[in-house]
């Protein structure tokens, strides 16, 4: 192989570097062209905004059938892109989106969220909480402690599994079956308490009901003695972007508000930071609480 000062007819450059980065005297031997050829494909597929095949993604960066199916496995395998179903044509994976969201929603989604948790907080005397869904698990970008004793044990940071949550149901929402079952390929799943969907069909179910509901109830779903009314949050285009909740021990909640005003609450509450988003509601979703079922959710 040729030095890394060694140039011949034959080698590819590297990209001309975009206006305002620096390059450093010893750029040729820093940069990693592997690393440039997997961020081509990514670029490559944000840029198109539809799946392509291996080929067409190879002949657009420029990069043999060999080495692009290489990249392709090492991205696919990372989670940065994923073959649409049933076809081999490939898209940004969830990886990569959530790793694209995760900063804007650094920038933006926790300060729009912020205001209206804290306002909801007080209305309630109960801590309020922003998760977004990272593959398999929710991801919580925001807690608002209540001002009473009954401070929440989740922190910024924080991770559940999506599919034993109140919030993952409405985070998986938008999935269809093939992409949930992707995402959960096991016949059972670990139990968080008595409560937690136990296999595949029985997570689709949950999934449903919070689909229809427009929100999911919590009593005792993720750990004995405690209650939750969590919401989704949408953004220009109706994609479920994240969810806000309401969770705490029981005694916090005022329970013959619970099922009503509190639910009204956070589903209000969340219509408002998707306002904030850019998203247009069309078709109110099911808010009805007095129908909601305080068990078994």
């Amino acid at each position: 192989m040729p030095s890394s000062t060694t140039r011949s007819p034959k080698t590819r450059r590297t990209p001309t570097v975009r206006a305002g980065a620096a390059v450093h005297k010893n750029h040729a031997i820093y940069f990693v062209p592997g690393l440039r050829r997997g961020l081509l494909v990514l670029e490559a597929l944000a840029s198109e905004g539809r799946p392509m095949s291996v080929a067409e993604i190879g002949k657009r960066i420029g990069l043999t059938r060999s080495s692009m199916f290489r990249l392709a496995y090492t991205l696919q395998h990372m989670g940065f892109v994923e073959e649409v179903p049933e076809s081999k044509a490939l898209r940004l994976g969830a990886r990569v989106l959530n790793i694209g969201y995760a900063y804007l929603a650094s920038q933006s989604l926790i300060e729009t969220a912020r205001p209206e948790l804290e306002a909801l907080r007080d209305r309630t005397s109960v801590s309020a909480h922003l998760a977004i869904l990272d593959r398999r698990e929710i991801l919580y970008l925001s807690c608002i402690q209540t001002r009473s004793g009954f401070l929440s044990t989740i922190n910024v940071g924080a991770r559940l599994p999506a599919y034993a949550t109140p919030m993952g149901w409405l985070l998986l929402g938008d999935r269809d079956a093939k992409e949930v079952g992707a995402l959960f390929p096991e016949r059972r799943f670990v139990q968080l308490t008595d409560q937690t969907p136990r296999n595949a069909k029985e997570l689709e179910q949950r999934l449903a009901r919070a689909r229809e509901d427009g929100f999911a109830i919590s009593h005792g779903v993720v750990e004995s003695g405690g209650s939750s009314i969590a919401a989704p949050v949408r953004d220009r285009s109706g994609r479920v972007v994240a969810a806000i909740d309401l969770s705490a021990p029981d005694s916090a909640f005022d329970l013959a508000q619970f099922d009503t005003r509190d639910v009204r609450e956070v589903v209000e509450t969340a219509a408002r930071i998707s306002a904030r988003l850019g998203h247009v509601a069309g078709a109110k979703p099911a808010t009805g609480a007095s129908g909601v079922r305080r068990r078994g959710r």
